[in-house]
């Protein structure tokens, strides 16, 4: 174990918890750690981008660890995301004979981790899987919790399983290659957590954003903290029947704003889409008289600062008009009996789950962030 390692303990009842490691230079030690999960293969699920930096090296230290390895690759970015891209990596599991007793494991980032996690679900009924998660949004977020699932030309992760992992490998170290844009876009998953219910949290990263950018020990620490934070509510509400759904503030906004952006990763990433929402979340609670003004501009400020888009004309293309983001908002996963369920806040560290909003107020405030 490498010194600055850090665990973090998923403790699931029925056999099923499991370990966050969290640290530099894990993925040297993943034929072990895989190994040690007594599997006899292991199908590396990738994309061709991770796949060329770490997917060599990844599958040599699986083989050394006497398990046989298989690599299957899918085309980078959220369209892969998709019935297709399903299919593609099912049929490749079931080309490489990959059984029961064997393992999957995520390499990549977030889409990856959701669509190799649905194809372990899916297979066989059932297999397990690993997430090494590449990206810091899948770190601190995605890889965490066994949501797993793919997109509906109707709406995002519309279609999809719980499946926790076995095990999840976060090698830092792998952060140095992000694109600073993919970075950024993490960083806005980061920041939420300080959101919901943790304002020392959200000051200790206003404080600590340039070192955690630059890959200094804030970086490890900022990514164990967000996995403790999600651990803790995971094992508290696993299917979101109630305080779960408070990870997903920012993400109505955010899930339509994709939906009309068509997923298309040159206008819009998930990150990018999620920094605009929380700041949508918070001046929406404003307006409702919910959120001291001064709590939502400060959010929007720090994710400025961040590099992230804060408002809807910032998005390169145009984010459609309030019905077009209404009509979208109504396929979010929240909705109860046709009705529009927001994570709110009362201000920073404080978001709740407000249900039955009326449609009519979220449209007129839409209509106000559109004239900017």
């Amino acid at each position: 174990m490498t010194a600055q390692t850090q665990t973090v303990h998923v403790p699931l009842d029925g056999g099923r918890a499991y370990d966050i490691l969290v640290g530099r230079g894990l993925l040297a030690e993943i034929g072990t750690r895989v190994a040690a999960l007594k599997a006899r293969a292991v199908a590396v699920v990738s994309d061709e981008t991770v796949a060329a930096e770490y997917g060599e090296a990844v599958t040599a230290a699986l083989a050394e660890a006497s398990l046989r390895t298989a690599l299957i690759t899918v085309t980078p970015g959220e369209g892969s995301k998709s019935y297709a891209g399903f299919a593609q990596v099912c049929d490749g599991l079931i080309g490489h004979r990959i059984e029961r007793g064997d393992l999957v494991l995520a390499l990549g980032g977030g889409v990856v981790g959701d669509l190799a996690g649905f194809a372990a679900a899916s297979l066989r009924r059932g297999v397990r899987f690993v997430q090494a998660p590449t990206s810091l949004l899948a770190q601190v977020d995605s890889s965490v919790g066994g949501k797993t699932g793919i997109n509906s030309p109707h709406g995002k992760n519309l279609v999809g399983a719980f499946h926790q992992p076995s095990l999840v490998i976060a090698d830092t170290a792998t952060l140095d290659t992000l694109a600073p844009r993919e970075l950024r876009a993490g960083y806005a998953e980061v920041a939420k957590y300080g959101l919901i219910d943790d304002p020392e949290f959200f000051a200790w990263c206003e404080a600590n954003l340039a070192e955690i950018y630059a890959g200094g020990p804030a970086r490890e620490t900022a990514v164990a903290s967000c996995c403790r934070a999600k651990a803790g509510v995971v094992v508290r509400d696993e299917r979101e029947d109630g305080e779960r759904a408070l990870l997903n503030l920012g993400h109505t906004f955010a899930h339509a704003l994709e939906r009309l952006t068509g997923y298309q990763a040159a206008r819009l990433v998930h990150g990018e889409a999620v920094a605009i929402g929380l700041c949508l979340a918070f001046r929406f609670s404003a307006r409702l008289g919910l959120c001291p003004g001064q709590d939502a501009g400060r959010v929007a400020n720090h994710l400025a600062l961040a590099g992230l888009p804060t408002r809807l004309d910032q998005v390169p293309g145009g984010s459609g008009d309030a019905d077009q983001l209404l009509d979208a908002m109504r396929q979010d996963k929240k909705v109860r009996d046709g009705a529009l369920t927001f994570i709110l806040a009362r201000g920073i560290g404080k978001s709740f789950i407000a249900p039955g909003i009326e449609a009519g107020a979220v449209r007129e405030f839409l209509v106000d962030e559109l004239r900017g």
